[in-house]
């Protein structure tokens, strides 16, 4: 993989850092300095500690002020917001994963652990801005690309496991409980895929595809969802 000027990060991030060593230093996996033992900056670990924390209170915060929805609502979709499905997938929007600093093996690696790696990287980049910006910049870039989501969240139910839904609109709907079978299963150890089919009875409603099982049921509920207009 060739990494990308940085300067083009920060240009989709919409921030102009006064250091943008820090920007660096938020993409920059552990992994990279093992490799460049001549690297002059940090790996990410404590920006994304700092930038997990002020994410974390913008997002309660935000939560707090605007809905008066029971502890129980509002920690659920505080989860759904912060979750590093939906931090991975905001990361790969803002093209984060062309920045990445990393080991060789690392890059190698196109399953779940890199889905883990952007998470942890939109994380730092939170806690770059908050170090150079403050928290008002912060708040700013958080509520632009993981605020906005909540409306998507409430409306699809993504606050709800998708397989825990799907089973109580099926045993509703239809009086059945969904059942899910491993259609194929491909990739070395490392990088397995699974593809998993969810069925009521014998009709197949959806299928999902995972780096786990685990994770291709989910995905297979959640099709199965939009499949049968629930």
């Amino acid at each position: 993989m060739t990494v990308k000027n940085i300067e083009e990060l920060e240009k989709k991030i919409k921030i102009k850092l006064k250091n943008i060593d820090l920007l660096r230093t938020a993409v920059t996996h552990r992994s990279y300095i093992n490799e460049h033992r001549s690297y002059k900056l940090d790996h990410n670990e404590r920006l994304e500690f700092l930038g997990d924390a002020v994410l974390e209170l913008v997002v309660t915060d935000y939560l707090y002020l605007n809905f008066p929805n029971p502890e129980g609502e509002l920690t659920n979709w505080r989860a759904a917001l912060v979750n590093k499905d939906m931090l991975s997938k905001v990361s790969r929007e803002l093209g984060v994963e062309g920045y990445l600093q990393m080991s060789r093996g690392e890059a190698k690696d196109t399953g779940r652990a890199r889905e883990y790696l952007l998470a942890n990287a939109f994380e730092a980049i939170i806690g770059a801005i908050y170090l150079d910006r403050g928290y008002d910049a912060a708040k700013k870039f958080i509520s632009e690309n993981i605020l906005s989501r909540l409306e998507e969240v409430i409306k699809r139910k993504l606050y709800i496991d998708p397989k825990s839904n799907f089973q109580e609109e099926s045993q509703a709907r239809a009086g059945i409980t969904p059942n899910y079978r491993v259609i194929s299963e491909s990739g070395p150890d490392h990088d397995k895929k699974f593809i998993v089919g969810v069925y009521l009875e014998d009709e197949e409603v959806a299928r999902g595809e995972g780096n786990s099982k685990q994770q291709a049921q989910r995905e297979a509920a959640r099709a199965g969802l939009e499949a049968k207009g629930w």
